[in-house]
């Protein structure tokens, strides 16, 4: 079946950790579920995933190519493709994709993760994810004991820089364009992180490999690691028609997509699990969070269902009775 033919009790919008796990919990549970993958996650730069219980350092593209084919090999699907929107259509809705292809569903699960606004330095986005890194829990080990640089790039930074001071004792602090409250500058010399002023204008690479960063009076700091805090955004502007729309994350650190323990979004029939909610999951978490809302979008249809059936049985029983 092609275009509007088509119809699955859930599609899963966004196919990394957590789209994947959730509808491997679906595919089990005997659901139709189809899994609709632009192939831009995030973490695809990285060198291997770390944090993941049994699949330690694995490449982020074996560990979605397994994904996907556990998925299939329960009668899920994944197709790649982009979607341009999502709308209501009566009790369910439709998913529109950039080739002009539209699918309907029952239930939406969104997990389109999210995209990360890096500040406009130059070299900054061409050493992302190698020597250039935002989570000391993903790649703190990999820069342990090196000369490690923490730009001042958001809300975030004083943290992120008193958290590497854990893997290396050589941390410095760049203030950038700002500077620490006294608080903060307290907290970074009790932790022995230095703190050097004068705004970053250049990351300094030499044989593929970053040296330091270059401040706007000409100094060179040299470092061989460079911590940066993205602005973290929902990528999941696909849902405005359906009135749904990222907000500002309470820590100041971009805008996520708003659920409740559940993973229910305030627009009923949708989910949403992953980045595009939880910013700073992991690998591991966003698994775990499309897991548990692929049982709880089984678990609603099974309520649905199960509510029809009632009402065909009683008035099949009023029927006889008459």
């Amino acid at each position: 079946m092609t275009g509007q033919d088509e119809r699955y009790d859930v599609v899963v919008l966004g196919g990394g950790a957590a789209g994947l796990n959730g509808a491997l919990m679906l595919a089990r549970a005997r659901r139709s579920v189809l899994v609709i993958d632009a192939g831009e996650p995030r973490n695809a730069v990285a060198a291997g995933v770390h944090g993941l219980l049994g699949r330690e350092g694995m490449g982020p593209g074996e560990l979605l190519r397994r994904g996907r084919d556990e998925v299939t090999g329960y009668g899920g699907e994944v197709r790649s493709g982009t979607v341009v929107s999502a709308s209501r259509e009566g009790e369910g809705f439709t998913v529109s994709l950039a080739d002009g292809d539209v699918v309907r569903a029952r239930r939406l699960l969104v997990a389109s993760g999210l995209s990360d606004e890096l500040p406009s330095i130059p070299g900054l986005r061409e050493r992302w994810g190698r020597d250039v890194l935002h989570c000391p829990y993903c790649h703190g080990w990999e820069v342990r004991d090196q000369a490690i640089g923490v730009l001042a790039s958001g809300p975030m930074s004083v943290h992120q820089a008193l958290l590497l001071r854990q893997w290396s004792a050589d941390v410095t602090f760049l203030a950038h364009t700002g500077s620490p409250t006294a608080e903060e500058a307290e907290q970074l010399a009790a932790r022995g992180v230095a703190v050097v002023a004068g705004e970053v204008v250049a990351v300094e690479v030499t044989d593929d490999r970053l040296t330091g960063v270059r401040l706007g009076d000409g100094t060179v700091v040299e470092r061989e690691a460079l911590a940066v805090a993205p602005r973290m955004v929902a990528r999941a502007g696909f849902l405005a028609s359906l009135g749904l729309r990222p907000v500002a994350h309470p820590a100041g650190v971009g805008e996520h997509l708003v659920v409740d323990a559940r993973g229910r979004t305030e627009v009923p029939g949708v989910w949403a699990a992953g980045n595009v909610t939880d910013l700073m999951a992991q690998v591991g978490a966003a698994a775990s969070a499309g897991a548990a809302a692929g049982a709880q979008l089984n678990a609603d249809l099974v309520d649905e269902e199960t509510a029809l059936a009632v009402e065909l049985r009683r008035a099949a029983s009023g029927s006889t009775a008459r």
